[in-house]
């Protein structure tokens, strides 16, 4: 992430504090910037996705565990539980982005069963595809007050982990072109067909 000129130095606002939980800010300098926290919040991704994709290259996580909006929540709150009150927690209000916040828990859970139910009795989608089409359903449904992006990137390259049985195993490369992103996350809205995003999200082997 780059930061606009004099982004990164905003202090977070009142509003914003009143989230953040005492052991967080305890541990960052007066007054708290946007950039300080996010320096936090990358730490943090940085030790939990390490040990997830581990679990899900060694198969101790599988797509059983993970494809459930409980395992979604669950990976929300080990990203955040640490730093904001609203971790692991679906939203309570409406944005101007997703779906009506009263339709989250109902909606998030159909569409990872259809999703598991897709992948489990049909040979339509490759791992690849897999993951993209949990990534465009969660950022469609939009669940949570913050860090949808963040969660959702992970939680697909968990499950496009998971979903390989091959002896080179790849991962997803998120630094794209984000204006060509939306407009493919927009297309998949309309058709929920997951192949032109997966194609766009290009991959890298790791092993």
């Amino acid at each position: 992430m780059s930061f606009d000129p004099g982004y990164g130095e905003t202090p977070v606002p009142f509003d914003e504090l009143d989230a953040l939980l005492p052991e967080a800010r305890a541990s960052l300098p007066e007054p708290i910037t946007r950039a300080a926290v996010y320096d936090l919040e990358q730490a943090v991704e940085a030790t939990v996705k390490e040990e997830l994709l581990m679990a899900a290259f060694e198969g101790e996580l599988q797509l059983e565990e993970l494809l459930s909006d409980a395992y979604l929540r669950e990976l929300h709150g080990l990203l955040y539980r640490d730093i904001w009150s609203w971790a692991g927690r679906y939203r309570r209000h409406d944005f101007n982005i997703g779906i009506d916040w009263h339709a989250i828990p109902t909606e998030m859970r159909g569409a990872l069963d259809n999703i598991r139910y897709r992948w489990e009795n049909t040979s339509d989608w490759t791992p690849r595809e897999l993951g993209i089409a949990v990534h465009a359903e969660c950022v469609r449904i939009h669940p949570f007050v913050d860090g949808n992006g963040r969660s959702t990137r992970l939680f697909a390259d968990l499950v496009f982990a998971a979903a390989q049985d091959t002896e080179i195993i790849e991962a997803y490369d998120w630094q794209i072109d984000k204006g060509r992103y939306i407009e493919l996350l927009r297309a998949y809205d309309q058709h929920r067909d997951s192949r032109d995003l997966a194609e766009f999200v290009s991959t890298y082997p790791i092993s």
